[in-house]
């Protein structure tokens, strides 16, 4: 599979019936920008964040970038073995 963008990301989630609020958009992007994230780590964050809140939560998800550049976490791979051996979800 090759890597989306944000955008690309963005609506195929809307595509599968997931709304986001316009504010969590901005926040999305803020997101990315703030952590200098690349758009796959974007997405992953935004999946797992998904996943583990069941809605969008921004403070998760900016968190989760946060570890993921510190921890210089390039692949969606190495982001869910990340969370899976640090135990922030359950996946």
């Amino acid at each position: 599979m090759s890597v989306k963008t944000v955008e690309e990301y963005l609506l195929h989630l809307q595509s599968k019936g997931f709304q986001f609020p316009e504010d969590a958009v901005g926040f999305i992007y803020f997101g990315k920008h703030y952590t200098n994230a690349s758009d796959e780590i974007t997405n992953t964050a935004i999946e797992l964040t998904l996943k583990a809140q069941l809605h969008f939560d921004g403070s998760f998800y900016v968190s989760l970038l946060e570890r993921f550049v510190a921890n210089k976490i390039e692949t969606r791979y190495d982001a869910i073995q990340y969370v899976k051996e640090k135990q922030l979800l359950l996946i």
